[in-house]
């Protein structure tokens, strides 16, 4: 008989059974299962609930089969459903009465609340200390290659000339912002629900605060009905790995482009790189592709969690059960792409004699002669509209701006001095973009030092998150 089937007269059909099973995919959360026990059935003696005798009995059961699971030898029963029931159904085949007493004063409503949120938090941690390892590997790189000059990019067009750090940094900046992301998303799973019961409490005299120190949890919810009903934590989670990709995905594009033969500004190692089973020569890019491509189910599993919480009425319905499948692909997906990433930016080559060969060619410097012109009292305007014309004058003549004579750049404005050609060498353009933010090399320097200031502070939120969880997880010694 099914653990709820009292009030019911017939099975289940074994079509509904296996569709309405989740053990398939929640089998993953049995640590946070058992803690979760073993935390309830050491309250429930502290209270008086339980005996001394039984708690010990049910403490003693769930640690033999935390090692059993972990050993492989724990056949899990998509008749049992979840893995709530299949832990709690071989806990009382084990040791009898006691194992059936475990469930006072708590539901799995509750319990398969609490389960996820520790899950997330412990995955919160993992993926954050990823996170912050890829941003060491940009730091890397960009002071390895810190006078390292190449396109920058407006509309994919060849806009001005940027430090190859500068651009890597920006990346950094992103990752920045997704960690204070995933703080929020700790914050919001970091939140004790058990106790709720089904949605209304229960009427045993839980010590639920005892049950959060033991569990490390900083915040209890404040309502039962929200506390069984809530998803936040892991659209929080889901929306964080959803920017994380988004932003993978610019600089998979751009590892794409860069390393194409057009580009050949880096080149991959031949680690992170595959071949074409018809073509010889070739070297694709296809982690970078694989990257980009997956960007689009995170989005999915976001948009999929969001949909299913939009219209259900208070409190736990089982349309909850879809929010577990598209967070565990997206935790795997994300931790996989994060460790590449890093892998991938170490042994990347970047190839800084091509970057130049291609600024020596272009007009990428333009803009600084009109700031030239405009330094000179002429309305950066009209300075706009001579430069526009001194570059469709050295189209017509195959040349680029450095290339032409004072004569000829006197002919195009009185303003034009010796010191012209200074201004439009390559070096002094990325030299005077000495704003806060910008791209000069003191700016950038200034920029990496911060960088690691960030990734000191970042670990040590990370060392609070890991201890936290690790705690938890001691309860199964």
């Amino acid at each position: 008989m099914k653990l709820w089937g009292g009030r019911f007269t017939k099975a289940t059909d074994k079509s509904v059974e296996e569709f309405n099973a989740s053990i398939q995919f929640d089998c993953r959360m049995y640590a946070e299962d058992i803690c979760g026990s073993i935390a309830h059935a050491t309250m429930l003696a502290k209270q008086g609930i339980l005996s001394e005798a039984d708690k010990n009995a049910i403490v003693a059961g769930l640690k033999t089969i935390y090692g059993q699971i972990e050993e492989g030898n724990f056949p899990f029963s998509v008749e049992l459903e979840d893995i709530h029931m299949n832990i709690e159904k071989r806990l009382t085949d084990a040791i009898g009465e006691a194992g059936k007493r475990l469930h006072t004063g708590r539901s799995r409503n509750d319990q398969v609340a609490l389960d996820t949120h520790m899950y997330v938090r412990r995955e919160i941690a993992a993926v954050s200390k990823l996170l912050v390892k890829l941003q060491e590997s940009i730091l890397k790189t960009a002071e390895k290659h810190g006078d390292v000059i190449m396109p920058g990019y407006t509309h994919l067009q060849r806009a001005q000339p940027v430090l190859f750090s500068h651009h890597m940094m920006a990346y950094f900046s992103m990752l920045s912002r997704d960690f204070i992301h995933m703080q929020y998303a700790w914050d919001m799973a970091d939140r004790m629900p058990l106790g709720a019961g089904a949605l209304a409490g229960t009427t045993y005299p839980l010590d639920q605060p005892a049950v959060a120190d033991m569990l490390h949890f900083s915040k209890i919810y404040d309502n039962s009905m929200d506390a069984v009903s809530d998803r936040d934590y892991i659209i929080a989670f889901l929306e964080t790995a959803a920017q994380i990709m988004m932003h993978l995905s610019r600089l998979s594009e751009e590892f794409i482009l860069w390393s194409s033969s057009e580009f050949k500004f880096i080149e991959l190692d031949d680690a992170h790189c595959t071949g074409s089973s018809i073509m010889p020569q070739k070297k694709n890019p296809d982690i970078c592709e694989l990257v980009r491509g997956k960007t689009g189910r995170f989005y999915g599993h976001l948009m999929a969690v969001l949909t299913m919480m939009k219209g259900i009425p208070m409190a736990y319905d089982k349309d909850m059960q879809e929010d577990k499948e598209g967070l565990f692909d997206a935790i795997d997906n994300i931790k996989f792409a994060l460790t590449i990433y890093s892998a991938m930016i170490d042994g990347m080559t970047v190839n800084a004699k091509r970057m130049r060969d291609v600024l020596e060619r272009d007009f990428s410097n333009a803009t600084d002669m009109a700031d030239y012109l405009a330094k000179k009292g002429l309305p950066f305007r009209e300075a706009h509209a001579v430069v526009g014309k001194a570059v469709h004058y050295c189209i017509e003549q195959g040349k680029v701006l450095q290339q032409l004579s004072l004569a000829e750049l006197q002919d195009m404005s009185p303003l034009f001095a010796e010191d012209i050609h200074h201004f439009l060498d390559i070096e002094t353009c990325v030299n005077q973009r000495n704003t806060y933010n910008g791209t000069s090399p003191s700016s950038v320097k200034r920029q990496c030092k911060a960088g690691q200031k960030a990734v000191v502070q970042e670990q040590q939120v990370i060392a609070q998150w890991d201890a936290a969880v690790s705690a938890v997880y001691d309860l199964l010694r």
